[in-house]
């Protein structure tokens, strides 16, 4: 039987998996697609064997109806992943002081999010994407009201999808896709007109799988 958590518990069962926890950049933890992490392993051949690090900020939005995701569709000129779903965030520079404040600062350059409304609380493991990029997802708590002014060079729209939402298997669609040599069932998860995929789904789901496998 499904369990359906309320707003306070699902944001209590987050924090409690993840407040505290530091990056893991161990090869044997790197993860794609949303998939458990012994799919993973077997398919890191197909990825690039020396990916560029990057962050991206998974920032929920601690709104009284429970959080919410913030994500962005990318503008349609950009080179990679051009009008995509998904969260802020790039490359590492050399003057971040660490993957967080990569993550913040990418934040405030692509959607003007005021670093000081946000509360970094944790990491999911590295994430491989095709492009030859390996990601650390930095989970982040952000207190509203928050305005905010996405760069038009970057970023087309800024939309919140519920935690909720994402949580409900219901919501996760299944697609049948080819990864290197083999077929593989992968999910999609569709928003309001939006279809979050790929590499951006990839980490929510493995945000889901680290939750949901914690003891009760």
């Amino acid at each position: 039987m499904r369990v359906v958590l309320s707003a306070s518990e699902l944001r209590a069962r987050i924090l409690r998996r993840f407040e505290g926890s530091q990056p893991r950049h161990e090869l044997a933890d790197w993860r794609m697609l949303g998939i458990d992490l012994e799919r993973s392993r077997r398919l890191q051949r197909h990825f690039p064997t020396d990916p560029v690090p990057a962050a991206v900020l998974v920032a929920l939005v601690d709104r009284p109806e429970g959080l919410s995701v913030l994500l962005t569709q990318r503008a349609s000129q950009l080179t990679n992943h051009a009008a995509q779903v998904s969260f802020p965030g790039g490359r590492l520079e050399e003057t971040d002081a660490d993957i967080a404040s990569a993550a913040l600062r990418e934040a405030q350059e692509e959607i003007g999010l005021d670093p000081a409304r946000v509360r970094v609380f944790g990491y999911l493991p590295d994430h491989l994407v095709f492009s030859g990029f390996r990601v650390t997802p930095v989970l982040s708590l952000v207190t509203p009201p928050i305005s905010l002014v996405p760069n038009p060079a970057e970023v087309a729209e800024v939309f919140e999808v519920p935690v909720a939402h994402v949580f409900d298997a219901s919501n996760h669609k299944a697609r049948l896709r080819r990864v290197g040599d083999e077929d593989m069932l992968l999910y999609d998860i569709p928003w309001q007109g939006q279809s979050i995929w790929g590499a951006t789904a990839g980490m929510l789901l493995t945000l889901v799988r680290m939750v949901q496998e914690q003891p009760e």
